[in-house]
């Protein structure tokens, strides 16, 4: 129950069912000591002590809350990029519906999870795009995530520098006083034409940002779906078939103090990503006081274990010899 919210219904309803079951039993304790002859001071003394400590009982478990106290809030804040890889690749179904929709559905799940932190969106492929800004409305953040598709972006192969590199510019040109920490998701099947995945790594770390790489398939791949066939490799004229390639994104999270995660058909470790963010300290961005009941239970369940201990240590006599 809470004091400030109280169902009253339920309140009164407990209470009656309460008081007519412990009704029953007074009258029943009165009625067999009378006939054992039990003096009715001692018996009247008897019943008051444990009435009195099972009702403290009840208020002290009803948690009450009485008067307020002030209390310091700390407002922490941490800043996050979330870059997505919208290559080709990203179609394959070695993980149901599609690496793609698994991604949306779980960036959803995500994003929920840090309601009051800064969250920025980067698509790329063989190019990266700025699709949404670091911000704090979650509304426009979920309807970014709910158009991603293959499309958005040209695809001429993946290069896992140039969203790291535009997440790395952003960050160096915030002009926020406010002290945050600083990360980058990025989620990608692995396969990367780039390089210089050390170099942008080294600046990310001086800078204090850390990567968190999500890799996204399965070590047997699949092909992958265009229009009502698949893609063809030019080179050898078979189907092009994808597979998760583990040692860039692995690669850059070390570089940068990061963790590498993944979700493929043996392992889903998004809760363990979202941990991780969780852990880590964010800067304080401000303060504020707050007021805050007070429950004063203790002082009830003190008084209620006082008096029953004295009814077993001290017992009161009930019947006269």
């Amino acid at each position: 129950m809470i004091w400030a919210y109280p169902d009253v219904k339920l309140t009164l309803l407990l209470a009656g069912i309460f008081g007519l079951l412990y009704f029953i039993y007074l009258t029943r304790y009165w009625s067999i000591n009378k006939r054992l002859e039990v003096e009715k001071r001692r018996l009247f003394t008897k019943m008051v002590i444990r009435t009195t400590y099972f009702v403290l009982f009840l208020i002290a478990f009803a948690g009450p809350s009485i008067g307020t106290s002030t209390k310091e809030i700390k407002e922490e804040g941490k800043d996050i990029f979330i870059a997505v890889d919208l290559s080709q690749s990203m179609n394959a179904t070695d993980i149901g519906p599609s690496r793609l929709q698994r991604v949306k559905f779980e960036l959803k799940e995500l994003t929920k999870s840090f309601p009051s932190d800064r969250i920025g969106l980067i698509i790329f492929s063989s190019e990266a795009f700025l699709q949404c800004p670091l911000t704090f409305d979650q509304s426009v953040l979920q309807l970014y995530i709910d158009g991603l598709n293959t499309g958005l972006v040209p695809n001429f192969g993946t290069d896992l520098n140039s969203p790291l590199r535009i997440a790395l510019d952003r960050f160096e040109k915030d002009e926020s006083q406010e002290v945050k920490s600083k990360s980058v998701i990025l989620i990608s099947d692995g396969e990367n034409f780039g390089d210089e995945l050390e170099t942008i790594g080294s600046q990310l770390n001086d800078l204090g940002v850390k990567v968190f790489s999500l890799g996204i398939g399965t070590e047997a791949g699949s092909t992958i779906p265009r229009g009502n066939g698949v893609v063809i490799d030019p080179q050898t004229g078979e189907p092009a078939r994808s597979v998760l390639e583990r040692t860039p994104l692995q690669q850059i999270a070390a570089e940068t103090n990061g963790q590498y995660f993944e979700i493929s058909d043996q392992v889903q470790e998004i809760g363990e990503l979202i941990n991780s963010l969780e852990r880590l300290e964010g800067g304080v961005t401000g303060s504020r006081i707050v007021e805050a009941s007070a429950n004063k239970y203790f002082y009830f369940l003190l008084a209620a274990l006082a008096l029953s201990l004295i009814d077993m240590i001290l017992p009161i006599k009930t019947i006269k010899l």
